[in-house]
This record gives C-alpha cells, structure tokens and sequence, in this order.
C-alpha cells in the first residue's frame, strides 16, 4: 500500500479499508490444535559464513523452554512492563526469541521495519519508549551517535550478539547512557541465548575499569544450558580456570542436536549429543564465558596461535578507527601473519604507522599485524556479522611486506 517511505497514497479509489482494531474485535476466538511438544514450530538457517547455511528446527518444547529462560532475571528479564525492540530479523534465530518473549509477558513488541539507519532505531528507542533494545555491534555502532543529547531514560538494557562487542563501544554506551552493552553469547543451534554477561553482585563492587574488563566476556552459562570446554578433536575436558582453553561445546533442552536432512551435521554434532560451536574458549569456576576466537579465524603464526578477535577490539580502541577486521595471510616463514583491514571515521585522517605504533602498545611484538589495509566497509553476513570469509577471498593473494 506504500512505496517503502511510509507514505499511504493520497489516492485510495478502489481500494477496500478497514479499521486494525474493528478487525481484531470482529475475529473469532483461534482454536489451536494440540501437538506432540516436540513437533517441529519453526525453522531458521545458519548465516553460511563458511558454507551453505544449515537447517535448524526449534520445537515447540524447545521454544517455550528458551521463553521461558529469556523471561528470567539472568537470561533477559522479560516482563510485562518491556517494550521490547529487536533489531534483528526473524530469520536469525527468530530474532533472538525476542518475539516470543515479548507475547508470553504480554510486553509491547517495537518491530523496525526496512529502516536500520542508525537515526531511524535511535527515534524507535526515544519515541517508542524503548526498555530493551537488542542487536548487532554494527548495529549500536551507527545508533550510539544518534542518541546523544536525547532522552534515552527508558532503556533498561541493551542486549548484543552476533559478534564480541568491543570494549570501546560498551564504554561509549554506558558515559553516554548511562547503561553499557549487555554482551550475551549464542548461536542458531542454541535457539539461541545461551550466556548472558550479567555481573555478579560482588563485580558490581568493583571499579569501573575493571567492571569493563569483564564486560568483554559473553557471560555466565544459562541455566538450562550444559557446557563444556575440550582440547580440539579430543573429548578431553581442560579445567574451568578461566586461563586453559579449547574448544566450547554445548547441549540441552534448548540447543539442537542435528541439522535439517544436512549430511554435515556429523560434523558439529558429536556422537553422545555435543554441539560443536566452533569457538575457541576458556571458563572460569563461576562459569563465566571468555571466547577467544572462532576456530576458523585463529590465526596460525610460527607455534603460536593469535587470537584476531583481540586485536580488533584493541583496533576499535582507537577514536578515529570505526571498523577492523583481522585475517590470516600467508607466509613463507610463520605460516600465517595478522593483516588488519580497517575503516577509518567519516573524515578521520590516520597512517599505517600510526595504527601499527597504537596496537603495539597494547599486545605482544609477535601478534601486533604485518600489514594494515584500508577499506571503505568491512562486508557484512545477512545477519550484520563481520564477513571474514569474503575478506580472505579478498586479500587471498596479498602479499605482505615481511614476506
């Protein structure tokens, strides 16, 4: 009925109205059947960053169970008092739950619509007295802006996902907000809240700095959601001293145990019901989630392994540095070396070197990158995550100038 803008045609001849709420009193009670609780309810797919995406099906047991944990104070705390607006779409993990959340506490549900400028959610979140506003990095990245000078005293939370949120942007929110980012970790076959980075009430007591530092982990596992920690390819546990790492797996009443008539499903699956994430990770004795990398974004240089999710975070640091993304290039000596791929601030002004002398100061000689590219934008999944898969395609062939 409109041409995207919003705008109804001042010409309506021909064309049947009707009153939404006339509609809604006129509507017969729905009688809904009942089915087996592990009938299938919906289905999403993975992003595909390094293949085809995969099936995943949510059962209504599985949906009520992840309700049910989202509405609880250490998941999301979802009540009737919410207005909830979740930038992300159905087809991600059906927008984080959020959606059912928002219909189960009988919260109001504030959906984006085509329009995820950064000005447009801002005016959603201030006009529509928004409580919990949910997305990705790049998402609060292009919102923090347009919030400022403005009455943001609504908010109560504000849940992130999809990829670490750099300490930075969490900083920038809490000065500005006065709320940090609320880090939580999941994917679409943990349906998908699994961790969420609440504090403990003894961290609440500690300095702001070191409030922050923990901020950076995506949090405590979930109750509901049994985790573990192995050494790669093994079933052999390293110890939760949030120091000894490995590779994070997963399952229970909310998390999938196989994909959709996919024979890859043997591959992040394990035998006895595991799920495979993919994520490179250390836990503490609380059960705190500190990730470390993906397995396939490590980067294997001489003996050592460097984490590039660190040194994006230390990237972003930097206040003329919007974006940064960091890959494996080859090379003849140590294998592979960190290449820096990195978008500057609208009208920013800053050198290789300059990046380069900055991140030395941050991480050890061995990891700081050989090389700093500059990009106009780091290219994004459908889901608003970094595209690492596209930039190795990218810069497959680079040659680095300590090759």
């Amino acid at each position: 009925m409109d041409d995207g803008k919003g705008e109804i045609p001042a010409d309506l001849a021909g064309i049947p109205s009707y009153d939404y709420e006339e509609l809604l009193a006129k509507a017969a009670p729905a009688q809904f059947k009942e089915v087996p609780e592990n009938t299938a309810a919906s289905m999403c797919y993975t992003s595909g960053t390094t293949g085809n995406p995969k099936g995943v099906v949510y059962t209504h047991r599985s949906t009520f169970l992840h309700t049910m944990a989202t509405m609880m104070a250490d998941g999301l705390g979802v009540s009737e008092r919410d207005s909830i607006l979740p930038v992300v779409p159905m087809f991600h993990a059906n927008s984080w739950g959020l959606a059912h959340a928002a219909v189960a506490a009988g919260a109001n549900l504030v959906m984006p619509g085509p329009d995820l400028s950064g000005k447009a959610v801002a005016d959603l979140i201030v006009n529509e007295k928004v409580t919990i506003a949910a997305g990705v990095p790049t998402i609060w990245m292009g919102v923090l802006p347009e919030l400022k000078g403005r009455d943001t005293s609504s908010l109560r939370v504000i849940p992130c996902g999809g990829s670490a949120v750099p300490r930075a942007l969490s900083e920038a929110y809490r000065e500005q907000t006065g709320l940090p980012i609320l880090q939580a970790w999941g994917m679409t076959e943990t349906s998908p809240l699994a961790a969420v980075c609440h504090l403990d009430s003894d961290q609440l007591m500690l300095d702001i700095d070191a409030q922050a530092n923990l901020r950076t982990q995506v949090g405590r596992i979930m109750f509901g959601v049994e985790c573990r920690v192995v050494e790669p390819g093994t079933a052999i546990s390293v110890p939760w001293d949030g120091e000894s790492s490995g590779e994070l797996q997963c399952r229970g009443n909310w998390i999938a145990s196989t994909y959709y008539n996919d024979e890859r499903a043997g591959e992040s699956f394990t035998e006895d019901g595991w799920l495979r994430t993919g994520d490179v990770a250390a836990v503490d004795a609380r059960g705190r989630i500190r990730l470390l990398d993906r397995t396939k974004d490590l980067i294997k240089s001489g003996g050592e392994w460097i984490s590039s999710v660190e040194l994006e975070n230390e990237l972003m640091a930097h206040p003329l540095i919007r974006e940064a993304a960091v890959i494996g290039v080859l090379h003849p000596r140590w294998s592979e070396r960190p290449l820096a791929c990195v978008v500057l601030e609208a009208g920013a002004t800053l050198s290789k070197e300059e990046i380069l002398e900055f991140i030395s100061s941050k991480v050890a000689k061995w990891q700081v990158p050989d090389d700093v590219v500059f990009i106009d934008e780091v290219p994004k999944t459908s889901v608003g995550k970094f595209s690492k898969k596209t930039l190795r395609e990218r810069f497959e062939n680079y040659q680095l100038p300590t090759a």
